[in-house]
């Protein structure tokens, strides 16, 4: 299970966001960036930071701790700027922080050493699994944190859920985003990528996974009998898309030929 955290005190915005994000530190003494259930996005990209940064970490690539975080009302009450204090007041309850990695920056694909193909490969086997589309140059969601490499911010991964209407037909999509993966023309080797990763997902973990998010944020779509149902269908549709791996996977390898 994923810790739960009170929020104590708002710290700063993180206005580089358009779902305007937060490091707010917590009763644990730790700072996070809150994620808000109040957003624009709503739960959904909650959802989507569970679920794929889990998967990432079952994958065994580095992702900043996920924990609850609990927002009370008292929290914007002395708030001076209107649009953080309605954000907060909308986000009472339960929302969603992950780690600060303090003085991390940005990676670009300037920096050198280029990052180990290995690594490339799985990160974009893994990016065009979750069908995640913002891991670009102009928005690469990449830290270096202790001369190390890790994959923040998720939410906009799984946006098939933003519309369930034939979900699992669209599991199977290739994904053709890929092409504008910001590590592709790193990653040299994307079928052994899918080799080493797609046993690791199991329908076991990724119902461990999926059983990760509250009932809360589910239930409320009508075709899903209650929270249980819909928690199921991200299953289905995850063990779909992992058995038809090869879809994505070729997309990827078409797509880096372009680069090269």
């Amino acid at each position: 299970m994923l810790r739960t955290v009170l929020a104590t005190r708002y710290i700063t915005p993180l206005r580089e966001g358009g779902s305007l994000p937060a490091v707010m530190e917590a009763d644990d003494g730790v700072s996070y960036v809150v994620k808000f259930a109040g957003a624009g996005q709503g739960v959904r990209a909650l959802i989507a930071e569970v679920v794929a940064g889990e998967i990432a970490r079952t994958l065994g690539l580095r992702v900043p701790e996920l924990v609850f975080v609990e927002l009370e009302e008292e929290i914007g009450r002395n708030e001076p700027d209107p649009e953080i204090r309605d954000l907060l007041r909308a986000s009472v309850g339960l929302n969603l922080g992950m780690a600060y990695l303090p003085s991390a920056f940005a990676y670009n694909q300037l920096l050198k050493p280029p990052p180990d193909p290995e690594l490339a490969s799985n990160i974009v086997w893994f990016d065009a699994f979750v069908t995640n589309v913002d891991r670009t140059p102009r928005n690469v969601n990449l830290l270096i944190w202790q001369d190390e490499l890790w994959l923040i911010d998720h939410g906009a991964a799984l946006y098939f859920h933003y519309d369930w209407q034939n979900y699992l037909e669209r599991s199977k999509t290739p994904f053709s985003m890929i092409k504008q993966h910001t590590l592709l023309r790193f990653a040299e080797d994307v079928p052994a990528a899918d080799a080493r990763l797609r046993p690791l997902l199991t329908g076991e973990e990724l119902r461990r996974i999926a059983g990760l998010v509250p009932d809360l944020w589910l239930g409320d779509e009508a075709q899903f009998d209650g929270p249980a149902a819909h928690r199921a269908a991200y299953v289905d549709y995850l063990l779909t898309r992992l058995h038809e791996s090869e879809r994505f996977v070729q997309e990827a390898v078409n797509a880096r030929t372009t680069l090269l």
